[in-house]
């Protein structure tokens, strides 16, 4: 990876970061402040929003520490997994809240049934993202177990030589 790209990557991260923490600082304000005023029920919406916020922050600072052991060429561990997973949990986390939007939402979707089926298969693609990136993480498992191999096999090559 680049040192452009890493850099550009990082900024994307910061950015999405600062957003994040100011749409929950935002929420934060609104539940402290705005009563419950309209049909649709605002404070649950909103704390699965700052819930939803926090998944967010969770894949950018596992990304940020993977992008980190990329450029350190160190990306092909075991270290690698436990951001790999939270990353995974994270995206799994996302479904369940988008799910939960979904319910929220539905009661007054009664004429309209088909914006709620299309917000459920919303929430069944974002379980998808977890299962590509869980094939991502047992290709990442394969090659360290080829890393550990190599490894094995050079030691024992220069105890031959």
């Amino acid at each position: 990876m680049g040192k452009l790209t890493v850099g550009a990557l990082r900024a994307v991260l910061v950015v999405v970061l600062a957003g994040t923490v100011f749409v929950q600082a935002s929420m934060v304000w609104a539940l402290a402040t705005d009563p419950e005023d309209g049909s649709l029920p605002l404070t649950p919406l909103r704390v699965i929003t700052m819930l939803g916020m926090v998944s967010a922050q969770v894949v950018m600072v596992c990304v940020w520490r993977l992008v980190t052991m990329v450029r350190r060429g160190t990306v092909f561990s075991h270290a690698a997994f436990r951001y790999v997973d939270g990353v995974i949990g994270a995206i799994v986390a996302a479904a369940l809240l988008w799910f939960a939007v979904t319910i929220v939402n539905a009661p007054g979707q009664r004429e309209d049934p088909g914006v709620t089926v299309i917000m459920g298969g919303v929430g069944v693609a974002i379980l998808g993202v977890a299962l590509i990136v869980l094939v991502l993480r047992m290709l990442l498992a394969q090659a360290v177990a080829r890393d550990v191999e190599a490894a094995r096999m050079q030691a024992e090559l220069d105890e031959v030589i």
